[in-house]
C-alpha cells in the first residue's frame, strides 16, 4: 500500500455522487428523486404520489373521525383497508412489470454503451417504469405479508396520531397539528419503505439482505411506538405511562433521523443484541460464540428463570438455582468432545482440520478426566450443601439491618477478596493501574525463555494464591451472602437471577458497589425494597456502563487529540472539526454516553473527530461465524502456533497475566513478522473461548509504520533498564491504543533469511558440489535398502507426483499419506516429456507438443481435478496430455497462492537444442530389459539386504561412459556407510560380516553404476559452474538429458536423486557458515539430522506445509531474488520464543469496525488507498482493518472457536 497524504479525499469523485444519491433515498425511505441522469416528470410524479398515498388515506380516517362521521375504530379500519388494496395493486403491477420486462430483455439486445443505471421510459406505467419505482418481491410469502403488513400499520398509525388524542396528550391544537403532521411524514417513509422500493439502511448489519428483512425494519419500530399508545389507552390513567406517552410521541418525530444517522439497528441485530444483554445482566450469562450457542443458552436460562415461580419453597429456589447456575456455567457443549480425544490421541494432528488445537496432555482441564471430574463433583455437592444448610439454619432468622446480621461478616470478606485478587491480579502484567505505571515486580529484559522463566517464579506463586481464592474460595463465599438473604423468601425471581451464573462467578465488584449502597441508604430511597439481586443486577448493570464509558471516552480523546497532533494525520479541517468538538462538548458527551448505555459502538465518520452512536449489536461485532479468513500460504504458520498459543493463553489466563477476561477484549501479540489478534468470545466457570487471527506477514508500508509503533510500545514495556526513575516509570504510551500486558512462552518457527553471495556462485564452493551429491546418494540409497528390509518403505502410488511443483493453500491442505517420518516424499518438476502421450493420431491433442519449445521445457500443467483424483485412493489416474500451444490453464494449484510464494520465471532460451523426440518410436528400446541384465553375484549373503531394485540398472547409458567416472564414486565412503547400516539391519554384527559386505565388489559396483547413472541423468557429469544451474536443480526443475526419461521413470530413484542434491546443498551451506565436515562420523551424523529433524525443500510444497504443520524441528529453503539478482537461503526453527501480548482498546476496536462496516456497506467506500485505511500509530487503524471478519477485513488466518480451561 502507498501512503497519501492526510488531505486525500474521504471519498473519489464518482462515490460521492454514489452516495449523495443513495443518502436522500435512505432518508425518505426509498423514492429515488435524484438520479445521475434526466428523466421523464411522471417518474418523480408516481413516487410523491406513491409516497404521500398512506397520508391521504389515513387523512380520509381522520377526517371522517373529526367529523364524527365515523369513530376511531372505523376511521382506522377503513385507512387500514384502503391501504392494504393499495399495497395489493402496486404489487401486482409490480409482479406484471416484472413478466413483461423479462420477455423484453430475453427478445432485445443489450446496449453496453448504455450507463448500468440510465432506465428509458416510455410512459408513466410502463413496465420499465414500474421496475423501476417498485422493483417488487423476491418471494411470494414476502408479498402477502409485506401488504398486510401495510394495511395494518396504516390503520394503526392513523389510531396513533388523531387530533383528538394529540390534543388530549398536549392541551394545545397548535403543538397537536405540528405533531400531526411530522407524525405522518414518518409514517408515510416506514410504508414507503415496506411496500414500494426499500432503501439502503445505514444501520447494515448482514452484506446481503437474502430473505427480504431490511423492509420490516422500519415498521416495527413503529409498533414498538404503538403499542406503549394502546397500553396507555387499556391501561386506565397511569402518570408514568402517560408521561411515556407522551415522550415517544415526540421521539416519534426523530425517527427519521435515527434511520438516517443509523442509530437503531436492524432486525437481526436487534434480536441478537437483546438476546445478549438480557442473557448478561439479567440471566447472569456470558455473551456467546456463536449465534446458536447465544440462542440456546437464552432459551434455556429463561427456561430455568420461568421454573422457579413452579417451586413452592425457598430452600428448593436456592438448591436449584445453585445447581443449574453451576451447570450453566460450565461449558457442556465440549463435554463429548473432551470425552472422546483420549491422551493417546495427541500425536494425531487432525486438530488442524478445525476446531480446539490440543495443547499437552498433563494440562489440567484439556481431557475430561478423573481429576476434572472429581473437582467439579466436589464443588457441586459442597456448594449445594452450603447453600441449603445456611439457608435453612440462618436465612429465615436474618435481622432487617444486612450489615449486623450473619451476611454482614460475608460481605466484609467479599469486599477483601475482591481487593486481594484484584492485587494479586495487577502485579502479574507488565502495568499497574490502568497501563499508566510501570510494574517493578515484572522480570525485566526479556534476552531469553529460560531467564525469564526463572525470574517469574515470584509472580507464579502469588498467581496460584490467587487462582485459589477466585475459583474455589470466592464462589462459596457468594453463595453462602445469597443462600442468607431475605429477598429469596418474598421474590423468587430475584434469587433465580442471582443463582444462575453469578453463584460460581465472581460478583465481588458487584458486592463492592451494593455494599456502598447499603452503607447510605438515605440517599437512595427504596433501595432496600428492590431486594439484593436486583441491587446486584443494577450494580453490574451500572459497572459495566461506566467501564464502557471510560474506554470510549479515551478513545474519543486519542482521535481527538492525535488529528491534531500527528502531522500526518492533520487535515486541512482538523482545526474547525476541534473547534467544534469543544464548542459542542455538552453534545460530544452526550453521545458517548448514550452509546455507552445503547452497549454501542462509539462510530467515528471515517476515524475522524466526527462522532456518532452506532447500532447496537453483538460483542463479537460480526454476524457471521467465527473462523473465516483469507488464506494464503503463510497462513500455516499461525495455523502451526495456534496449539501453543492456546496452551500459553490458558496459563496466562489463570494467572491474571492479560488482566480482565471480559467477553469482547482484543488483545495483540507480536513475535518477528508475526501479528495475532487475539478476542476473547466467551467466559464461563473455568472455561474460555476465544478467535485468534494471523495478520498478513507481506507487510505494506501502513502496516510496517503500525508495526513499528507496536514494536516501540513492547520494547519500552519489556526491554527497560533494572533501575527506573519515576518519569521512567510512567508509561509513556498511555494514549495508544495498545497496552503491553504480558510476555508469553509460545513454541513457534523463528525466520532467519540469508542472501548466499559467496556461497553459491563461489567456484570452490561449486567445485565440491559433485562429490558432496553423490556422497548424500549413496548415503540415501543405502538408507532406502534398510527401510525397505524393515517394511518402511512407501509404495509407488503414494505422495504426490513429479510433474509439477505443487503449492498449497494453508487452510485445505492435509497430510494424506501413510509413510513412517522417515519417509518423507519429496515433490519436484520434471520434464514434461514423462506426460507426453504417445499416438500416432493427428486429432489427438498430443500432436500439438513441441520439443523444440523456446521457453524450454515447461512443467507439466496440474489441475485441480488431477490433484483431487491423486488424493483419493481407488479413483483412476487421469489421463495427462499436452496442452495447446499458448493455451493457459486457469484452474492450477497456484490460483490461491501470494505472487511471491510462487517459483520465479525461467529465463529464456533454456530449452534450445534439446533433441527432438519422435513420436511414433518408443524410447524403451534404447534400455536394456531387466531380463537381460547380467545376474548379481554377492559375495556375502548378507548383501541382498542391500540390493537394488532391477530398473534402477537399466540407465541408457554406454558403459564406457559409466567407467570414465567410476573415479568420481566415494568407495571409502561407501563402505563406512556399509558398515553403519550393516550393524543397525542386523544388530549386534560380527566384524567378520561387517568386513565381508564391506569387501563385497558387486555390491560396490551395483550402487557405484545407480549413482553415476543419477549423476549423469541430472546433468552433473562435470563440475557445477553456475549457481543458476544449481537452482534449477534444487528445484527439480532438470533440463533435459539422455538419462532424464529412465531416471523419471522411477518416482522413488528420482526422488532420492532430488533429496541427495538438496542434501548436498544443504551440506555445502553449512560447511561455507560452520566450516568443513573433520570425519566421516560427523557427516554421516549431519546427514542423519537433516533426514530426521530437517525439511530442504521448496516454499511452495506441499511437503514444506506439513513439515511446518507436523512441527518438524527445521526446514530449508533455496530462493531467488529476481529483482535483486541473488540466491537466497531461508531456515525456519522451532523453539520456544517470547511472544509479547498486550490488550488493545476494545471500545476503539468496536469502534473503528463500526465504521468499517458504514463505509464499505453503506457507502462501498471500497477504494484500496482510502483515508480510514491509512497507517495511525495510535489507533492501530491499518491493523484494525486487517483484523475485521471478510469480506470486510482480510485475516490470512482465523480458528474456529476455541476452548480451553482457565483453572
Amino acid at each position: 500500500m502507498v501512503r497519501m497524504g492526510p488531505d486525500v479525499p474521504l471519498l473519489n469523485e464518482y462515490k460521492q455522487e454514489f452516495f449523495w444519491k443513495r443518502f436522500p433515498q435512505t432518508v425518505l425511505g426509498g423514492p429515488r428523486f435524484k438520479l445521475g441522469y434526466c428523466a421523464p416528470p411522471f417518474v418523480y410524479v408516481n413516487q410523491a404520489v406513491l409516497f404521500l398515498t398512506p397520508w391521504l388515506f389515513g387523512g380520509i380516517g381522520t377526517l371522517l373521525c373529526q367529523l364524527k362521521l365515523l369513530q376511531e375504530l372505523h376511521a382506522t379500519v377503513l385507512a387500514g383497508m384502503l391501504m392494504f388494496g393499495a399495497a395489493a395493486g402496486v404489487q401486482a403491477l409490480a409482479f406484471y412489470a416484472a413478466r413483461r420486462s423479462g420477455t423484453v430483455e430475453r427478445l432485445g439486445a443489450p446496449n453496453i454503451l448504455v450507463d448500468e443505471e440510465e432506465v428509458e421510459f416510455t410512459h408513466c406505467v410502463s413496465p420499465e417504469t414500474v421496475r423501476f419505482i417498485a422493483p417488487g418481491k423476491r418471494f411470494g410469502l414476502n408479498v402477502v405479508l409485506h401488504t398486510v403488513l401495510a394495511g395494518v400499520l396504516c390503520g394503526f398509525g392513523t389510531w396513533y396520531v388523531f387530533l383528538g388524542r394529540l390534543t388530549a396528550l398536549y392541551g394545545s391544537i397548535g403543538i397537536s397539528m405540528v405533531v400531526f403532521v411530522l407524525s405522518w411524514v414518518t409514517l408515510c417513509i416506514a410504508e414507503y419503505s415496506l411496500i414500494v422500493n426499500t432503501a439502503t439502511e445505514t444501520a447494515t448489519f448482514h452484506a446481503q439482505d437474502t430473505y427480504e428483512i431490511t423492509p420490516l425494519t422500519r415498521p416495527l419500530y413503529i409498533f414498538i411506538f404503538i403499542a406503549v399508545d394502546l397500553a396507555v389507552r387499556f391501561s386506565g390513567p397511569v402518570p408514568e405511562l402517560q408521561l411515556a406517552s407522551q415522550v415517544l410521541h415526540v421521539l416519534f418525530l426523530f425517527l427519521p433521523l435515527l434511520w438516517a444517522l443509523g442509530i437503531l439497528p436492524p432486525l437481526d441485530a436487534l434480536l441478537l443484541w437483546g438476546m445478549e444483554q438480557t442473557l448478561v445482566f439479567c440471566l447472569g450469562g456470558s455473551p456467546m460464540s456463536s449465534n446458536l450457542r447465544l440462542l440456546l443458552m437464552f432459551a434455556i436460562s429463561a427456561s430455568v428463570a420461568v421454573s422457579n415461580y413452579f417451586i413452592p419453597s425457598t430452600l428448593g429456589v436456592v438448591l436449584f438455582s445453585v445447581s443449574t447456575g453451576f451447570l450453566l456455567s460450565l461449558d457442556l457443549s465440549q463435554v463429548g468432545t473432551l470425552c472422546r480425544r483420549p491422551r493417546a490421541a495427541f500425536g494425531d494432528h487432525g486438530f488442524r482440520r478445525g476446531g480446539s488445537p490440543p495443547p499437552p496432555p498433563s494440562s489440567f482441564g484439556w481431557n475430561l478426566g478423573f481429576r476434572e471430574l472429581l473437582l467439579y463433583l466436589s464443588v457441586f455437592l459442597v456448594a449445594m450443601a452450603e447453600a441449603g444448610m445456611l439457608h435453612h439454619f440462618l436465612g429465615s432468622a436474618q435481622p432487617q439491618g444486612l450489615v449486623t446480621g450473619p451476611q454482614g461478616p460475608v460481605s466484609y470478606l467479599l469486599l477483601g477478596l475482591f481487593c486481594l485478587c484484584w492485587t494479586l491480579r495487577e502485579i502479574q502484567g507488565a502495568y499497574v493501574f490502568g497501563g499508566v505505571f510501570l510494574n517493578p515486580l515484572y522480570p525485566k529484559g526479556l534476552n531469553s525463555v529460560q531467564t525469564f522463566k526463572q525470574r517469574s517464579r515470584g509472580l507464579y506463586f502469588a498467581a496460584a494464591i490467587r487462582r485459589v481464592l477466585l475459583y474455589l474460595v470466592s464462589p462459596f463465599a457468594m453463595i453462602a451472602f445469597l443462600s442468607m438473604d431475605k429477598s429469596l423468601q418474598l421474590l423468587h425471581r430475584v434469587s433465580h437471577q442471582c443463582g444462575i451464573h453469578t453463584s460460581l462467578q465472581i460478583g465481588v465488584a458487584e458486592l463492592r458497589g451494593c455494599s456502598a449502597a447499603d452503607a447510605g441508604n438515605s440517599m437512595l430511597p427504596g433501595w432496600d425494597n428492590l431486594g439484593t439481586g436486583v441491587q446486584l443486577l443494577l450494580v453490574g448493570l451500572l459497572l459495566d456502563r461506566v467501564t464502557q464509558f471510560l474506554s470510549k471516552l479515551k478513545f474519543t480523546l486519542t482521535v481527538l487529540v492525535t488529528s491534531w497532533t500527528e502531522k500526518k494525520q492533520r487535515r486541512q479541517s482538523a482545526g474547525t472539526l476541534l473547534a467544534l468538538n469543544a464548542s459542542l462538548c455538552p453534545l460530544l458527551l452526550l453521545v458517548v454516553t448514550l452509546s455507552a448505555l445503547l452497549s454501542a459502538p462509539l462510530l467515528p465518520l471515517f476515524t475522524l473527530p466526527i462522532f456518532l452512536v452506532g447500532f447496537p449489536r453483538p460483542q463479537r461485532s460480526w454476524p457471521g461465524p467465527v473462523g473465516t479468513a483469507c488464506p494464503c500460504p503463510d497462513s500455516i504458520f499461525y495455523q502451526q502456533m495456534s496449539t501453543s498459543l492456546a496452551s500459553a493463553l490458558r496459563t496466562a489466563f489463570a494467572r491474571g497475566s492479560l488482566g480482565s477476561l471480559a467477553p469482547g477484549s482484543h488483545f495483540l501479540g507480536r513475535f518477528q513478522d508475526r501479528m495475532v489478534w487475539i478476542m476473547i468470545l466467551e467466559r464461563g466457570y473455568g472455561y474460555c473461548t476465544v478467535n485468534i487471527k494471523g495478520l498478513e506477514l507481506q507487510e505494506t508500508s501502513c502496516h510496517t509504520v503500525e508495526a513499528r509503533r507496536v514494536d516501540e510500545v513492547f520494547e519500552a514495556a519489556f526491554e527497560r533498564p533494572e533501575r527506573l526513575g519515576f518519569t521512567q516509570g510512567l508509561n509513556l504510551h498511555w494514549g495508544n491504543a495498545l497496552t503491553p500486558c504480558a510476555a508469553l512462552t509460545v513454541r513457534v518457527y523463528s525466520d532467519a533469511r540469508n542472501v548466499l553471495s559467496g556461497i553459491i556462485d563461489s567456484h570452490d564452493n561449486l567445485r565440491k558440489l559433485q562429490d558432496e551429491f553423490l556422497k548424500a546418494l549413496v548415503w540415501l540409497l543405502l538408507r532406502y535398502c534398510v527401510q525397505k528390509h524393515k517394511g518402511f518403505l512407501w509404495s509407488g502410488e503414494e505422495g504426490p507426483g513429479a510433474g509439477g511443483r505443487k503449492s498449497q493453500s494453508s487452510t485445505f491442505a492435509q497430510t494424506t499419506s501413510n509413510q513412517p517420518p522417515e519417509a518423507v516424499v519429496v515433490e519436484s518438476n520434471v520434464s514434461s516429456l514423462r506426460f507426453r502421450q504417445d499416438s500416432s493420431s493427428l486429432t489427438s491433442f498430443g500432436d500439438w507438443s513441441d520439443e523444440d519449445d523456446l521457453f524450454g521445457p515447461q512443467p507439466a500443467r496440474r489441475t485441480v481435478a488431477l490433484v483431487t483424483a491423486e488424493a483419493q485412493p481407488g479413483l483412476a489416474a487421469l489421463q495427462t496430455g499436452a496442452s495447446l500451444p499458448g493455451s493457459v490453464e486457469m484452474d492450477s494449484l497456484f490460483e490461491n497462492m501470494a505472487l511471491s510464494a510462487l517459483q520465479p520465471l525461467q529465463p529464456l532460451g533454456l530449452g534450445i537444442g534439446m533433441p527432438a523426440v519422435d513420436k511414433g518410436l518408443n524410447p524403451e528400446v534404447f534400455r536394456e530389459s531387466p531380463g537381460s541384465l547380467p545376474q548379481l553375484n554377492f559375495s556375502c549373503p548378507q548383501s541382498e539386504v542391500f540390493n537394488l531394485p532391477t530398473g534402477w540398472r537399466t540407465a541408457p547409458l554406454l558403459p564406457s561412459r559409466l567407467l570414465q567416472l567410476r573415479t568420481l564414486f566415494p568407495e571409502d565412503w561407501f563402505r563406512f556407510s556399509l558398515g553403519q547400516f550393516g550393524s543397525a539391519v542386523q544388530g549386534e554384527t560380527s566384524e567378520h560380516m561387517t568386513k565381508a559386505l564391506k569387501e563385497d565388489e558387486a555390491l560396490k559396483e551395483l550402487h557405484a553404476q545407480v549413482a553415476l547413472s543419477c549423476l549423469i541423468s541430472v546433468g552433473a557429469e562435470s563440475a557445477f559452474t553456475s549457481p543458476s544451474y544449481v537452482y534449477r536443480l534444487y528445484c527439480g526443475d532438470i533440463p533435459w538429458t539422455e538419462g532424464l526419461d529412465w531416471l523419471s521413470s522411477s518416482k522413488e530413484l528420482y526422488q532420492l536423486a532430488l533429496r541427495a542434491f538438496r542434501f548436498s546443498f544443504k551440506l555445502l551451506f553449512d560447511q561455507a557458515s560452520l566450516g568443513p565436515m573433520e570425519s566421516p562420523e560427523e557427516l554421516f551424523s549431519t546427514l542423519e539430522e537433516y533426514e530426521r529433524d530437517w525439511y530442504i525443500g521448496l516454499v511452495t510444497e506441499k511437503g514444506w506445509h506439513d513439515s511446518v504443520l507436523q512441527e518438524k524441528p527445521f526446514l530449508f529453503s533455496l530462493g531467488h531474488d529476481l529483482a535483486m539478482g541473488t540466491y537466497t537461503g531461508r531456515v525456519l526453527s522451532l523453539q520456544e520464543q517470547l511472544v509479547q501480548v498486550g490488550r488493545l482498546n476494545g471500545e476503539g476496536v468496536r469502534g473503528q469496525w463500526a465504521n468499517l462496516s458504514w463505509e464499505l456497506l453503506y457507502a462501498t467506500n471500497d477504494d484500496e488507498e482510502r483515508y480510514s485505511i491509512q497507517a495511525h500509530p495510535f489507533m492501530l487503524r491499518n491493523l484494525t482493518v486487517q483484523a475485521a471478519d471478510p469480506p470486510l477485513g482480510y485475516p490470512i488466518y482465523s480458528s474456529a472457536p476455541l476452548h480451553f480451561p482457565c483453572l
